[in-house]
């Protein structure tokens, strides 16, 4: 496999992750961030789709024959105020958006694409096929997912790859396995309606409260007795609210939260289950429960086509090193959008190492502490490059 120079956009990365993290906008409403990623594609001058007002598809486009492979990132930042600090001192940089900031590495996912982007167009006259850089707006809340789908899907598509940091694994360690790799998600967002009144007289009114309370503790059992314990299914309730004073029952209590698995069919299972036993406790109570449009739909496990991963280790390992590509790294519960790309075409999400002691990084993803160990990215962009290098010079798993 022909190695390519990624050296001359190493500073430039950290450059752009820094802009990004700075600039920290929520899903759907990141203009800054698109502003900067399209003064660097208008740089090269690269062909763009405008797919929503936030999210760019660019096109780089060899114009020889050759394997078609669709690159993605994320840009979306999460509605939490960054501490100054990570976890060992004062940061590198520090958002400068109010209760705004990029705690699950989205920044580092960008500007390691648009490196990417920039190296591949460098050595352009060298490559043959199609490379399309994905970057998606609102991973976080589903804002362009759709969209970016129905874009890809008025083109040729062979291969889909992501990169997601990971703080659970060492800075320079990348991990890709077959099969599943981050969990699927079924959200809770149930509505109880009871009926209001005043706080002395509790049989005059039917509370939600009580109901809401009876539905949350009765699911570990249902869980329990029902579902494979061979099939993890963690269930996670992260909000009760119901009223907002001491005198007074108000007519309705809501319990959300999410489920993660990664067998699908567990995961419907243990959607129903939820809303079976809400019906049931909540009858019990004589309350009746509506469910928000989340729960819906039971998404996806992220699976790698066992193929490509394949591919996308040997690279890794040719270009880090065996000890760089762990056969077995922790299973991950957090979920991501990738998932819509891997169950359209084949395709890998590789997992980047960014837990560094040394500087501060490994702090759970969605919290105030959480950084990244710049140096890894490095490490994303090779891979990155590799993985479309190899697949133009050698053509895609199973062809001839």
């Amino acid at each position: 496999m022909k190695k390519i120079d990624t050296d001359c956009v190493k500073e430039a990365v950290i450059g752009h992750r820094r802009t990004i993290h700075r600039l920290a906008e929520l899903g759907g409403k990141e203009y800054k961030t698109r502003d900067y990623v399209l003064e660097k594609v208008r740089h090269l001058g690269l062909p763009y789709e405008m797919v929503t007002e936030t999210a760019v598809l660019v096109t780089l486009d060899t114009g020889r024959p050759g394997p078609h492979i669709a690159l993605r990132a994320d840009m979306d930042a999460l509605p939490l105020r960054e501490h100054p600090e990570n976890l060992k001192g004062p940061r590198v940089c520090v958002s400068e958006q109010e209760n705004t900031c990029h705690a699950c590495g989205h920044d580092a996912h960008t500007a390691m694409l648009l490196g990417s982007m920039e190296v591949l167009y460098s050595c352009r006259d060298s490559l043959n096929g199609v490379v399309y850089f994905c970057f998606e707006a609102g991973e976080e809340v589903g804002t362009s997912v759709r969209q970016m789908m129905e874009a890809l899907g008025r083109r040729k598509v062979d291969t889909v790859w992501a990169l997601h940091v990971y703080a659970a694994l060492d800075a320079g360690k990348i991990g890709i396995r077959p099969g599943p790799c981050m969990a699927g998600f079924a959200g809770i967002d149930i509505t109880v309606q009871g009926k209001g009144g005043h706080g002395s007289r509790p049989d005059l009114s039917v509370n939600p409260v009580f109901a809401a309370a009876s539905i949350v503790a009765h699911l570990p059992g249902v869980f329990v007795n029902q579902l494979n314990v061979e099939k993890t299914v963690t269930f996670g309730v992260t909000s009760i609210q119901g009223g907002q004073t001491y005198n007074v029952f108000p007519e309705t209590a809501q319990i959300r939260g999410s489920m993660r698995f990664f067998d699908r069919e567990e995961g419907h299972k243990a959607s129903d289950l939820v809303k079976k036993t809400a019906e049931h406790v909540a009858a019990i109570h004589n309350c009746t429960v509506t469910f928000g449009r989340v729960m819906q739909n039971v998404g996806t496990p992220v699976v790698n086509d066992p193929r490509y991963a394949q591919v996308a280790r040997k690279t890794a390992r040719e270009l880090f090193g065996d000890a760089a590509v762990p056969e077995e790294f922790p299973l991950w519960y957090a979920s991501e959008s990738f998932s819509n790309y891997c169950r359209e075409y084949p395709g890998v999400l590789a997992l980047l190492g960014i837990r560094n002691p040394a500087v501060g990084s490994g702090a759970e993803h969605h919290n105030e502490h959480f950084d990244i160990d710049e140096s890894a990215m490095d490490m994303g962009v090779r891979a990155t490059v590799g993985y479309v290098t190899r697949l133009m010079a050698e053509g895609l798993p199973g062809s001839c």
